[in-house]
């Protein structure tokens, strides 16, 4: 079991950059792959990148492979999302999810079976 929590959202100008982070408060990140999904308001839970137990191997959306990318620090117990060049459109609630499954399943929400609790991102024009 792990318990996860997000952090480093906030408000930001469009073309700025953010650093998420998601970190274990119980229990052993480096035990599961560990994606990041966001959430707007009316629109389903989307997934954007994923990464590998060892940080060797990962997965992204195509609409934020260039740029976002998803890394992690298993000495730390964290993982972390570097946003570049945000966009109005990237202005969500941000999700870490932790899974154990197959890695080809691991680009639906039905993967995961542990979430945080979110973090907003706000992207203004």
């Amino acid at each position: 079991q792990v318990r996860l929590v997000e952090s480093g959202g906030g408000l930001v100008q469009a073309g700025e950059s953010l650093r998420l982070s998601c970190a274990a408060s119980f229990g052993t990140l480096s035990r599961y792959a560990i994606a990041w999904f966001r959430q707007a308001p009316g629109k389903e839970r989307q997934f954007l990148a994923v990464i590998s137990t060892s940080g060797s191997t990962t997965n992204y959306a195509d609409s934020v492979k260039d740029r976002f990318t998803i890394s992690r620090d298993n000495a730390q117990n964290t993982v972390y999302l570097q946003m570049n060049s945000l966009k109005p459109e990237d202005t969500a609630v941000y999700y870490c999810a932790a899974g154990l499954g197959i890695w080809t399943s691991l680009t639906s929400r039905n993967a995961f079976n542990y979430w945080g609790q979110g973090t907003q991102v706000t992207v203004s024009s």
